[in-house]
């Protein structure tokens, strides 16, 4: 029987429940009363019976949140009502549709009706005016055969009555692009590009209905995208944590999954934090900086800015990521610089302003050890540059499948005089996840000890499955600050 997640909390605790869960917070049914004066707010998750443990512990509540008591519960549906909300509206259409269809075609394709509807997809995002449906959706063999032999007008049509009866059904106003998820290829195929997929483009992202924007490609005359390239393009925009974020979903990739992890970042200094887990070895962590070598479209760069880290320094190789990073800080008003093309040749005292917030190097993270190493030459920081010094007390490594070639730079990067934490991302069988904990301690351990600072794995963070029996980790690496 499939259960769907709550958040069991008290009454004035749920705003803040619905703020933390954004996005994932469903549209579909009401806050309810619990037991005991409690109040149930719904979440878009749902898993099956033997499912159960592990959605509890992927969609864990961080205990950051703060508040009263808080608890994730998986409750079966309501009687009289459908296992999935969304699936009578989605086989509604896929019916109607269908049921237009020459019986003739039908036949000679050798498909079922039935056939068909059972492989109809259950569930859906909504980004708008964008509705984006799971990986494989009308993928199988049976689909493709009927969309491959009615003619264009008529797949318009099913698409287009997708998005009308899903626009009307939220009730959140009109639809208008609908598109088929996809993972992000590790290596990209065709013509024109062949390699490592190192910009992490969803490539396979398949555009149903609706303008998704011209195509650009870079050559030699322009590697980059123009101001007017970025102008045309499509740009969708989520909440999650409160938390503003921009993308163009045929160049850039969007994590709803993350969430758990941003908010837990966001948290991180809470006092309950604090006290459980030693941090306040760190004085003054609100006067320093934070530095993200694979800063995407803002996940952590943002959770970093409202922590309350005085500056970040980002590092983003794709100009569409940086981009949307762009625009995403400007929609939660925070001072942001991009550093691309010719300026990436100025000397760093030239490049940073007093007051700045957010700097984003569009270059690979390569660069960033030797651009850390000139900040700290300076002679004559600028009052209010919280970047010059030695501030820096977060560092995040936030590629998948590892980040282990961006280590040796965030260690450099870190405090000296103050020490911090570097959090690695990193995706890890669960039978090897407290192994690898260890290994990753006595590796820092090994490079650390002409400096004499303390290393300590501090806590392995849990934030989602990537494959059956295979976590996405992040490992929080304690550093202390190196002896005189």
């Amino acid at each position: 029987m499939s259960k769907q997640l709550w958040v069991q909390s008290e009454k004035r605790d749920v705003q803040k429940v619905k703020q933390w869960l954004g996005e994932s917070l469903s549209r579909q049914d009401r806050v309810r009363h619990g037991r005991d004066g409690q109040m149930l707010t719904p979440t878009i998750w749902r898993c099956d019976d033997e499912q159960i443990e592990q959605a509890l512990v992927q969609h864990a509540l961080p205990s950051e949140l703060g508040g009263g008591p808080m608890e994730m519960i998986a409750l079966a549906s309501r009687a009289g009502e459908e296992a999935d909300p969304k699936t009578g509206v989605l086989d509604g259409v896929v019916r109607k549709w269908l049921a237009a269809l020459p019986a003739a075609l039908l036949d000679s394709l050798a498909v079922r009706i039935a056939e068909l509807q059972g492989q109809c997809p259950r569930r859906w995002s909504l980004y708008r005016p964008m509705l984006l449906l799971p990986s494989g959706s009308f993928d199988s063999p049976a689909w493709t055969s009927v969309l491959r032999h009615v003619e264009p007008a008529e797949r318009a049509r099913l698409w287009r009555g997708i998005l009308d009866a899903v626009s009307l059904k939220d009730g959140g106003g009109a639809l208008s692009r609908l598109a088929v998820n996809a993972g992000i290829p590790v290596a990209m195929t065709g013509s024109a590009s062949h390699g490592e997929n190192v910009l992490r483009s969803p490539s396979g992202l398949v555009m149903l209905y609706g303008d998704f924007g011209s195509v650009w490609a870079p050559d030699e005359m322009n590697p980059s995208p123009s101001p007017r390239d970025f102008e045309d393009a499509f740009w969708v925009s989520t909440k999650q944590n409160g938390i503003y974020q921009v993308w163009a979903p045929r160049y850039t990739m969007f994590s709803r999954g993350n969430i758990k992890e941003k908010a837990r970042i966001m948290s991180f200094h809470h006092p309950e934090a604090a006290r459980t887990l030693a941090r306040k070895r760190v004085r003054n962590w609100e006067r320093g900086s934070a530095v993200d070598l694979y800063a995407g479209i803002g996940y952590f760069v943002f959770s970093y800015a409202a922590m309350g880290m005085l500056s970040i320094l980002g590092w983003e190789i794709n100009p569409w990521s940086v981009e949307g990073l762009r625009r995403g800080a400007i929609g939660n008003g925070w001072k942001v610089k991009v550093v691309r093309g010719i300026e990436l040749k100025k000397p760093m005292h030239e490049l940073l302003s007093d007051g700045d917030h957010i700097v984003i190097f569009e270059e690979n993270n390569e660069y960033a050890g030797s651009r850390i190493a000139e900040l700290r030459r300076l002679q004559h920081p600028r009052p209010g540059c919280a970047l010059l010094g030695e501030n820096v007390v977060h560092v995040n490594c936030g590629l998948l499948p590892d980040s282990r070639p961006s280590w040796r730079t965030a260690l450099h990067a870190l405090s000296r005089e103050r020490g911090g934490w570097l959090h690695l991302h990193e995706n890890v069988a669960k039978p090897d996840i407290e192994g690898r904990s260890r290994e990753i301690e006595k590796e820092f351990c090994n490079w650390t000890t002409s400096s004499g600072r303390l290393v300590e794995m501090e806590h392995v963070e849990l934030v989602k499955t990537f494959a059956p029996g295979v976590w996405h980790c992040v490992f929080d690496v304690y550093v202390g600050p190196a002896l005189p």
